[in-house]
């Protein structure tokens, strides 16, 4: 017998889900970062600060609660402006906030400061949360619109934290368990070590949405995500209605951002990370298509974790 909805949510409220109190707790924190560093920046270098957003999982409420392997984390969209897009790199950008965190935070060890990808990366050991600071040159000609630069490969990408944001609010809008089946998918990504982002989970999970439409049990249309995965191999592009012309690309997995049609989301996903991610996926249908059929629900705790309950369980 499968899962009723109600047995669902009860585990995203009780389990996956962040509790009300901690998402107070980190938004006082991170505000008070934001205000700390954007006063820092302006004084000792002058660098015009244009707006400020908070972005990723936690500011599309699709962030799952925090334990000790997982930590809670927090996007926060530094928008610069004044600075020239092929003048200015993410290195630069990045050293002028890690030094001005330094001296905002001299008594947290160096380690608590890293120096990622795209962000600098700030820990706090008090609370676990981690800040993610994401330094995005303005384009002035496009509201929320910017740059993200790349450490490593040079590279630029135009973004736009605000619509990524609407982008989840819509789909929650049109179908309110969205959220939900999104925290259900990353849990079960967590838990089983599949290669697969947030933001890639969020945007399989609306293409799914888009194809099957939202009627159906939330069980059912849980192990419909792994299925689509299973059974397209990530082989087919994944677009959205927001999307305007796409280019062709020749990764392995091609899922296009919505607010930028050029950006390839799962540009990074090898091969042999696609083989695997379809692996785990057929295989986890399997289990939960045995778990529905058998009403156990110790087999779910294969696909979720040991923290798997649901009201009313032993």
């Amino acid at each position: 017998m499968p899962l009723t909805n109600t047995q669902i949510k009860y585990y995203d409220s009780n389990v996956l889900r962040l509790p009300k109190d901690k998402r107070e707790t980190y938004n006082a924190q991170v505000d008070r970062l934001i205000a700390a560093l954007k006063d820092s920046l302006k004084k000792q270098d002058k660098i015009i600060i244009k707006k400020v957003v908070k972005a990723g999982s936690f500011a599309k409420h699709t962030i799952l609660r925090p334990n000790s392997q997982f930590p809670a984390d927090v996007d926060v969209v530094f928008y610069i402006s004044g600075q020239k897009v092929d003048e200015e790199t993410f290195a630069t950008l990045s050293q002028k906030i890690y030094d001005a965190l330094i001296k905002l935070y001299p008594n947290k060890s160096v380690e608590d400061f890293e120096i990622q990808r795209k962000a600098a990366k700030v820990t706090f050991v008090g609370t676990g949360l981690e800040v993610d600071i994401v330094p995005v040159i303005e384009n002035p000609n496009k509201e929320g619109y910017g740059w993200q630069f790349d450490r490593i490969d040079g590279t630029k990408t135009e973004t736009c934290a605000p619509c990524q944001v609407k982008f989840v609010k819509d789909r929650k809008d049109q179908d309110p368990d969205f959220r939900t089946l999104v925290r259900m998918a990353k849990q079960w990504r967590s838990w089983k070590g599949v290669p697969l982002k947030s933001f890639h989970i969020e945007l399989i999970m609306a293409h799914v949405l888009e194809v099957n439409g939202k009627a159906g049990l939330l069980e059912k249309r849980f192990r419909d995500f792994l299925l689509y995965i299973a059974e397209s191999g990530l082989k087919e592009v994944i677009k959205f209605p927001e999307n305007g012309w796409v280019s062709q690309f020749s990764e392995p997995v091609v899922i296009i951002d919505p607010v930028c049609d050029t950006n390839n989301v799962a540009s990074r996903i090898t091969e042999e990370e696609r083989k695997e991610i379809v692996q785990i996926a057929q295989e986890s249908w399997e289990t939960a298509h045995f778990a529905s059929i058998e009403d156990d629900l110790e087999v779910w705790k294969e696909l979720f974790g040991k923290g798997f309950k649901v009201e009313g369980a032993a």
